[in-house]
C-alpha cells in the first residue's frame, strides 16, 4: 500500500492523501479580494486530486501584502468572497486552507513578472513595516519599526482574520513563519534588532510569534487543524537555525500547532541556499523526530517515487508541492498511476482515465 495515498487525520479533519498545494501567490486579486482566477487555479489542483489545497499568503492588513495585487483578509468583504472557492475545493474532496500572513519589510514590491522590485508611493507603493528599521537590501525602503501598541493591533488583526477564514469554510489555517516576512523577522537575529522585550534573547524574540499562535488558535476550534510555516534555518551564520526552530516548534506544540511546514530561508539576500531535489526534507524529518508532531516537506519535490519514499520513511507525514502543481495540476492523479494505486477520478472525466 501507498503511504502516499494513505489517508490522514487532524483533529477531525481528514486528508485524502498526504499530498498538499503550497500556497503560492498570483498575483492577481483585486483590492486584495480573490478573482475568478484564483477559483479556477485553486479548484482545478482540488479537481487534480491533493488532499489539502491552499491559498496563498493572504495578508492580515493593506500593509501586510507583499506587492499591491495579493490577497487579503482583512475586511468581512474579503472573507464572503473567498466562500465559493473554499465551498468548490471542499465538493470535490480536497481540504481547503489559508494561509494567514503579513509580509513586513519585503512589503510593497511589484510582481514578479514586472521585476519584483521596490515600488514606490506613486507606483502604487507603501512604506513597509518591520520589527527594526532594517531595510531588506540595497534600493528598498527603510521600514517603519513597530511599536508596541502597533503589535497589539496586528495581534488582533491576525486574530480577525483567522475569524474571518473559518467562517469563509475553511478546514485549516496556516501562519506565516518563514521567507522573510513579518513573523520571520522577529525570530531572526539577522532582522531583529530591537532592544525592548520583543528583541535580544531568543524567548524576547519569540514573543510576539507565539502571541499570534494563541490569537489564532483562540479563535479556531479545538478539533480543526493550525499549520505554522516556518523557515528552519536562514542560511546565514548567525542566523535562525536549527536548534532553535526545534524550541520554538516546541512550545507551538503545547499551543496547538498540529503540523509545522518545515521550509528555510529568505531572510536575508546574501544567504548561499544549497538547492536541489529534496534539499528541505532533512528539516522536516528533524523537526518531526526532535519534538513529535506532524511536519510537511517542501523543496523540489516532483517525482512520484520521491514523494512516496520521504512519506514511507517517516521524513515527514505529507509532501506541499508548488512548481510542480504549477506545471500539473492532475500531478496527484498522475502519481497514483504511476506508484499503482487506484484513484477516484471526477465523473466529469472519467472517460480519459
Amino acid at each position: 500500500m501507498s503511504k502516499l495515498f494513505s489517508p490522514l487525520t487532524l483533529g477531525t479533519v481528514t486528508f485524502r492523501n498526504r499530498i498538499f498545494v503550497s500556497p503560492m501567490c498570483q498575483y492577481s486579486s483585486r483590492e486584495g479580494f480573490p478573482t475568478d482566477w484564483h477559483l479556477v487555479h485553486l479548484g482545478s489542483r482540488a479537481v487534480g486530486g491533493a488532499g489539502l489545497v491552499m491559498v496563498e499568503a493572504t495578508a492580515v492588513a493593506p500593509e501586510g501584502r507583499i506587492s499591491p495585487d495579493d490577497s487579503g483578509i482583512w475586511s468581512d468583504a474579503q472573507g464572503e468572497a473567498f466562500r465559493p472557492i473554499a465551498r468548490f475545493i471542499a465538493g470535490q474532496g480536497a481540504v481547503p486552507g489559508i494561509q494567514l500572513a503579513h509580509a513586513g519589510r519585503k512589503a510593497s514590491t511589484d510582481k514578479p513578472w514586472n521585476g519584483g522590485g521596490p515600488l514606490s508611493m506613486d507606483e502604487r507603493g507603501w512604506q513597509p513595516e518591520a520589527p527594526s528599521g532594517l531595510p531588506f537590501a540595497e534600493g528598498h525602503p527603510l521600514p517603519k519599526e513597530l511599536t508596541i501598541p502597533e503589535l497589539d493591533v496586528l495581534e488582533e488583526q491576525f486574530r480577525l482574520a483567522a475569524r474571518r477564514s473559518l467562517a469563509a469554510g475553511f478546514q485549516v489555517v496556516e501562519i506565516h513563519m518563514a521567507h522573510g516576512y513579518l513573523l520571520h523577522e522577529f525570530l531572526s537575529p539577522l532582522t531583529n534588532h530591537r532592544t525592548d522585550e520583543y528583541g535580544g534573547s531568543f524567548e524576547n524574540r519569540i514573543r510576539f510569534p507565539l502571541r499570534v499562535v494563541r490569537a489564532v488558535r483562540e479563535e479556531s476550534p479545538a478539533d480543526l487543524p493550525l499549520f505554522v510555516r516556518l523557515s528552519v534555518v536562514d542560511w546565514l551564520e548567525g542566523g535562525w537555525d536549527l536548534g532553535q526552530s526545534v524550541l520554538l516548534t516546541r512550545r507551538m506544540k503545547t499551543l496547538g500547532v498540529n503540523l509545522v511546514d518545515c521550509s528555510a530561508g529568505f531572510a536575508v539576500p546574501e544567504e548561499q541556499i544549497p538547492a536541489g531535489p529534496g534539499f528541505l526534507v532533512p528539516f522536516s524529518a528533524a523537526i518531526r523526530s526532535a519534538v513529535a508532531i506532524p511536519t510537511g516537506a517542501v523543496g523540489l519535490i516532483t517525482d512520484p517515487a520521491q514523494a512516496e519514499q520521504i512519506i514511507a520513511t517517516g521524513q515527514a507525514d505529507v509532501v506541499s508541492l508548488a512548481r510542480q502543481l504549477l506545471r500539473d495540476p492532475y500531478w496527484p492523479l498522475h502519481a497514483a498511476k504511476a506508484l499503482g494505486v487506484e484513484m477516484p477520478w471526477p465523473d466529469q472525466y472519467l472517460r480519459a482515465k
